[in-house]
């Protein structure tokens, strides 16, 4: 910190985020500012009346409701502070801003959002609390001097304490390090000096809880200043019923090992069910030894984002990642084993792909474990459990398990007869969108399996459990059925929307099909000339001359046919030439893979131009940055669907959506 006082230098920042709360605390704080983070709404006014923070920031990404109301509640302590009230959306969430401008807000910001954009948004802030009510501004100032309780270190014998701390403590403003240190619960110094060495080295922040002689329990939220020369923590008590922070990984942002013991160790006090993950990279050492550390941690970064974003998608937002050590990642959530082994086989494939670095695209591939919690488990006692499946996996396996598996797909298949008698089977709407003016003009139905035990599983495990089970036809009926009678029912909102619906390709084997789809879609009531049918380009391959049969009986009866993750399989010009079609739908990892290399664009070029001139739309799938739709555009593609614009929604999301 600059100056004499503890305090001076910059404000606190504010942070709740019910999602994504450690990376936003890590970002906020390697720009150089204390950062006060909460992840639950409980005791959150206390919280900001003592951290003395005029920027707020709420991220309501993923938890609108809950947001939204937290906003209510902070806004009158900020405004009558001259404070901001920062809200982060995403840019499916835009329409929500009305209502969180009417609830206090004061600036937002949408994701997804690079670091300097979020850095200049709180600075715009901060330059409004400073400009709109100077006065209050400096008697802010006044009292954050005063009355908060701060130290800071610059690597001498002593700390400098601010005058509240020091009365608190009922001590000197200086005070000598060690008698500092023994006021800390014995048990509790080694956890508080580990963070201060995991500083020193190079991290960004880092938030230890213990007891403190004179207060109590404290949260202290340490971090160092921009130049890297001083510690400078901020203390606050823990809100009642609000999980204390834990410490973060200083390269990657994720929980350090220390912060995952913390995390099992308060999941352990209930009784729900605890699942973890070890993963483990394959050839790291090889990367980081060969083409250097910077890759290597760039590498690292990568894999702790990827473990992040799929582990929320598909564990929810409960779900922690941390760093053990070295290239050694867990990933834990209050989850049964088997939900847990299928995210794992999810991973697999995601980390077999090239990751991209600063040399590169490079290739690491992982071995997995998984473990549950069993009676009596201590957090040591459940991570060498899976460090030893680990080990296992590493002589030869691709992955291992530290206990038998409950569940595997052969026994979900069992339960495929009920999800078809007891409607399981649920369908969300992801957008498409016309790259040229912005407008949400279709939508593909995608299937979501509502499983009992395991909760929401994807359509890609959903048939792969119904071919085994043998009843792929029944699951594809049951899924376009679904699709087409919510979409009869569609308000007038999303009236005028496309609609696509997969079939398999045992539905394009399969005799009078044409007929039968035809009669399904009549019976719903929803018009034929607003659907569209894809198949994927691996299910053409058995029997060119039905699929174009197929094809030529449905575009006949009015509805639209596509080829969908074109660019995965075979890839055969012969589609293009022998089947009647009227779009192709790029696969997301062409889509994705535009922004990488020269060579990836030519390949997506080939094939844009390639449907251009034989008179197809073109739709991209996946896409999920600006970067890549821009590509896309300038490249000539005419649509896109992709988290850039939503994910999957409810009909009630998506009517929310286009209305905006």
């Amino acid at each position: 910190m600059a100056g004499n006082g503890v305090g001076a230098g910059r404000e606190p920042i504010f942070l709740l985020s019910f999602r994504h709360r450690d990376e936003l605390a890590a970002t906020v704080s390697r720009a150089g500012w204390s950062v006060v983070a909460a992840r639950r709404p409980e005791g959150v006014e206390q919280r900001l009346l003592a951290s003395g923070a005029a920027v707020v920031l709420v991220d309501a990404r993923g938890a609108v409701k809950e947001a939204l109301a937290a906003t209510s509640r902070l806004a009158g302590h900020v405004g009558g502070r001259g404070g901001a009230l920062i809200i982060l959306v995403s840019r499916n969430m835009v329409g929500s801003l009305g209502a969180f401008l009417s609830a206090g807000a004061t600036h937002f910001l949408t994701s997804p959002i690079s670091q300097s954009e979020l850095v200049h948004g709180i600075r715009f802030a901060e330059a409004h609390c400073r400009r709109s009510m100077p006065g209050v501004a400096q008697a802010r100032q006044d009292e954050r001097a005063s009355g908060l309780l701060q130290w800071r270190w610059d690597g001498g014998a002593t700390l400098m304490l601010s005058p509240a701390l020091a009365a608190a403590l009922d001590c000197d403003r200086t005070l000598p390090v060690r008698e500092a240190l023994r006021m800390v619960a014995v048990a509790e110094r080694a956890a508080l000096l580990a963070a201060i060495r995991r500083l020193r080295s190079g991290a960004v922040s880092q938030a230890v809880v213990h007891t403190l002689a004179g207060l109590g329990r404290v949260v202290e939220h340490l971090g160092r200043t921009a130049g890297g020369r001083e510690i400078r923590a901020l203390l606050e008590p823990p809100a009642e019923g609000v999980p204390p922070p834990v410490s973060l990984d200083w390269l990657t942002g994720v929980l350090d090992a220390s912060g995952a013991r913390e995390w099992l160790q308060r999941n352990f006090a209930g009784s729900a069910p605890v699942s973890g993950l070890l993963v483990g990279l394959a050839g790291f050492e090889i990367v980081n030894t060969g083409l250097g550390r910077a890759v290597g941690d760039a590498l690292l970064r990568g894999v702790a984002a990827k473990l992040s974003e799929k582990a929320a998608a598909s564990l929810g937002g409960d779900a922690v990642v941390a760093r053990l050590g070295g290239a050694d990642f867990l990933v834990a959530a209050p989850c049964e084993g088997q939900r847990m082994e299928l995210f794992g086989g999810e991973m697999q494939h995601v980390l077999s792909r090239p990751l991209s670095t600063p040399a590169g695209e490079t290739r690491v591939g992982a071995r997995l474990a998984v473990t549950e919690r069993r009676e009596g488990d201590e957090p040591a006692t459940f991570l060498r459990r899976a460090a030893e499946a680990l080990a296992l996996a590493r002589e030869g396996q691709v992955s291992a398990r530290a206990e038998p598996a409950h569940q595997s797909v052969e026994q979900l298949a069992v339960d495929i007869r009920a999800a078809l008698d007891e409607e399981q089977i649920e369908i969300r709407f992801q957008p498409q969108v016309e790259i040229a003016s912005g407008a949400i003009v279709g939508v593909e139905a995608l299937a979501r399996w509502r499983h009992p035990v395991l909760g929401e599983l994807g359509a890609e495990l959903l048939l792969t459990a119904a071919e085994r089970a043998g009843l792929a036809g029944a699951v594809s009926a049951a899924i376009q059925r679904a699709a087409l009678d919510a979409a009869a029912r569609w308000p007038k909102a999303l009236q005028q929307l496309r609609m696509s619906v997969n079939i398999t390709a045992d539905d394009v084997a399969r005799p009078g099909f044409a007929d039968t789809l035809l009669g399904r879609i009549d019976a719903s009531g929803f018009p034929r000339s607003r659907l569209t049918l894809e198949v994927t380009e691996t299910g053409l391959m058995e029997d060119l001359g039905a699929a174009a049969d197929l094809f030529s009986q449905l575009r006949t009866a009015q509805c639209r046919v596509a080829i969908d993750d074109f660019g995965t399989g075979y890839s055969s010009l012969a589609y293009l030439k022998a089947l009647p079609l009227d779009y192709l739908k790029i696969d997301r990892k062409l889509s994705q893979d535009i922004g990488g290399s020269a060579r990836d664009r030519v390949v997506v070029r080939g094939v844009i131009e390639m449907a251009r001139s034989l008179g197809l739309g073109l739709i991209a799938e996946g896409v999920e940055t600006e970067a890549q739709l821009d590509l896309l555009a300038k490249e000539g593609c005419q649509f896109f669907q992709g988290f850039l614009c939503a994910e999957p929604l409810t009909v009630d999301a998506l009517e929310a959506l286009v209305s905006k």
